[in-house]
């Protein structure tokens, strides 16, 4: 009997003994070295659910993770012991959307960490051969768990298309928002004007690189003088998410929403859109980013350490996501170590 973090409604985290299921034909066993806290995770514990998917029983929450392979995995030639990432999004390979290579918009996904499927926040879990992503030796395990909120960063990106030296408004500056900052800065874009209410998220956000950082829109707008931007991409769980974006976005421009509203639901002044004639599109997960993702960190292209606050063991874990909930001074990224941090050195 292993323990796990578990969600059983809104704003009810605990952690409890958990029982590990047998395997299936076509899954392995990894030993789980950390898993993030992702923005859904904290969606999950404030409202109780994400659409649809809404929390119906306790379950383990957790898609960004890395760990060890349990026993010798001769698919990919690895061998026990060896420290993998995981790719959460189990499409089911037969739909139009799959056909046409749309995996992440698949609607019979089977997604580790997204109710009714336990995800990896506990010590063992079992997932799909297929989703198992082998990594260089040099990649720690923090990293590794990095690559996926990378991945949603470069999906959105690759979906925003910025042009060579073309100035991009960035509304969000949580964990996503500065993976999305950086990756930016490696497509070619130009100067990057990054909002967010939060100082420490703010700070990052300048450390990275932003070439002006301020509190809200109207900060874009001002530099601007009130033109907007031609590319905005973003990045919040406000409800107001989808309305800033529209104020920061210059007339004929082009906006990605790549956040979750709390709520679930946007509030949106329809004439400020339709005036603009914007183009506006809406990222869903990621595709097949993982090399590119790897690439950029064992390169050096992208800093994904610095976005990692916060390193805990399970048992501190109920206490990081209300942290989180309540937007804490300091806190950009947490990690949860489900057999202890110190134990494992970090």
């Amino acid at each position: 009997m292993s323990r796990a973090l578990f969600i059983r409604g809104a704003l009810d985290a605990y952690v409890a003994p958990f029982n590990l299921r047998e395997g299936s034909p076509g899954e392995v066993l990894i030993d789980v070295a950390c898993v993030g806290l992702c923005g859904s995770d904290l969606h999950y514990y404030k409202d109780g659910g994400i659409g649809s998917a809404v929390i119906k029983e306790p379950f383990v929450p957790g898609h960004e993770f890395g760990g060890y392979l349990c026993e010798d995995f001769d698919d990919l030639g690895l061998r026990k012991g060896a420290l993998v990432a995981v790719d959460p999004n189990k499409a089911c390979g037969d739909c139009e959307f799959c056909d046409k290579g749309f995996a992440n918009l698949c609607p019979n996904v089977k997604f580790i960490g997204a109710p009714p499927f336990n995800g990896a926040m506990t010590e063992r879990i079992w997932v799909p051969a297929s989703q198992v992503i082998a990594l260089p030796q040099d990649i720690t395990p923090l990293q590794a768990v990095m690559l996926e909120p990378l991945g949603v960063a470069i999906h959105a990106v690759d979906l925003a298309k910025p042009r060579l030296l073309e100035r991009v408004a960035l509304i969000g500056c949580g964990p996503i928002g500065l993976l999305i900052l950086q990756v930016l800065k490696v497509a070619g874009a130009g100067e990057i004007l990054a909002v967010d209410p939060l100082q420490h998220r703010r700070d990052m956000a300048y450390k990275l690189g932003a070439a002006h950082v301020g509190t809200s829109v109207d900060d874009i707008r001002e530099w601007t003088a009130r033109e907007g931007a031609p590319l905005v991409i973003e990045a919040t769980n406000s409800p107001l998410g989808f309305r800033d974006a529209v104020l920061a976005a210059k007339i004929g421009g082009r906006i990605v929403l790549v956040g979750i509203p709390d709520g679930d639901t946007y509030t949106l002044p329809a004439a400020e859109a339709r005036r603009r004639g914007l183009k506006i599109k809406f990222a869903r997960r990621m595709g097949e980013v993982y090399p590119r993702a790897i690439e950029l960190v064992a390169g050096g292209k992208v800093d994904v350490t610095s976005l990692v606050t916060h390193q805990v063991g399970l048992d501190e874990a109920p206490e990081t996501f209300r942290n989180h909930a309540d937007n804490a001074p300091g806190y950009i990224k947490s990690l949860i170590y489900p057999k202890g941090f110190s134990k494992l050195g970090g």
